[in-house]
């Protein structure tokens, strides 16, 4: 059978094992891809599409308007950087099928839908300072009454401040992940690649005291108690991403903060303080685990208002 009347199952199928294998990609990256093509099958065979010779312009126009229409269950209609991973999931599987020498539409034909310029939500001195102290503040005022609980919540809150790290990196974390006697430690990130991170010693200082007070064999660094300082003995996983989440939001709300936080807005906050500082931007793209420069270039306005801030008080200022 030639080459362009193979069956898209079939073809996608193989690019998922292709990226499985060949690229190593994390398992959920290969879950998004999976899910992305799923969606984009199910299209084609609506309209009868199965090889990929039928697999042209003109049905992924009519692909891309039926995106841009679609509404979820809540009837909400797709943003537009989620109809693009859609979009780059095809053309990465357009990329493979032209290097497995399969003739098929090229996928630079495919274009990404224009997106407004990503907005970095990060914190100020003084907000960040209410957010890290406030898991103290909670403990002061008996809404919480567990050291271990408090003693969790200001490791994590200066851990994630500390590192820059991503939730899904410190909820992965297990307590041989660190060497208290040391003030870095190894992190496998995003796309399994390996990047040091510096600890600070307020951070140590909290992940120490935490570790003390856990009497429990549960290898991960963070984990659950209940409200009677007991770890609950039979849990052997570390909490959930949506657990960070939740620990956070709690907090950014016994700060006072009323803007949305995030752990995402802690790494924010990292970067920019970095940036603020003097840190040049390769620096920091390292310490972010960016593969691209592009990426950590988001935070270029950021040092672009602290040059104009540096400007108006410094240039000029006997005229003034």
């Amino acid at each position: 059978m030639p080459s362009n009347l193979l069956k898209i199952h079939t073809l996608v199928y193989r690019f998922l094992e292709y990226l499985e294998i060949e690229k190593n990609v994390s398992k959920l990256t290969l879950r998004n891809y999976t899910f992305y093509l799923d969606r984009f099958i199910k299209w084609l065979d609506e309209r009868n599409v199965d090889t990929i010779d039928k697999m042209n312009q003109s049905v992924m126009r009519e692909y891309r308007i039926w995106l841009n229409r679609y509404k979820t269950k809540h009837d909400q209609v797709l943003r537009k950087n989620t109809q693009n991973y859609h979009l780059i999931a095809i053309r990465n599987f357009l990329k493979y099928l032209a290097k497995v020498d399969v003739s098929c539409l090229d996928h630079s034909k495919i274009e990404l839908a224009r997106v407004a310029e990503r907005q970095v939500q990060f914190l100020d001195h003084d907000d960040l300072n209410r957010l890290l102290e406030a898991p103290l503040m909670v403990n002061k005022s008996k809404v919480v009454d567990s050291n271990i609980i408090m003693a969790r919540d200001k490791a994590i809150l200066e851990l994630l401040f500390s590192t820059g790290l991503r939730v899904s990196e410190l909820t992965g974390l297990y307590i041989d992940n660190i060497n208290l006697k040391k003030d870095s430690f190894t992190i496998r990130g995003k796309g399994d690649k390996l990047r040091l991170v510096f600890l600070s010693k307020i951070a140590r200082l909290w992940i120490a005291k935490y570790l003390d007070l856990r009497k429990d064999l549960n290898p991960y660094l963070f984990i659950s108690h209940n409200i009677n300082n007991q770890t609950i003995i039979t849990q052997r996983e570390g909490l959930t991403n949506r657990s960070i989440q939740r620990l956070i939001i709690k907090y950014a709300k016994v700060a006072g903060i009323t803007k949305k936080v995030t752990p995402h807005t802690l790494r924010h906050s990292f970067a920019t303080d970095l940036l603020m500082n003097g840190a040049n931007l390769r620096s920091v793209q390292e310490l972010l685990g960016h593969t691209s420069i592009s990426t950590t270039q988001i935070y270029t306005h950021l040092t672009d208002q602290h040059l104009n801030q540096v400007y108006q008080t410094f240039h000029d200022t006997k005229r003034k």
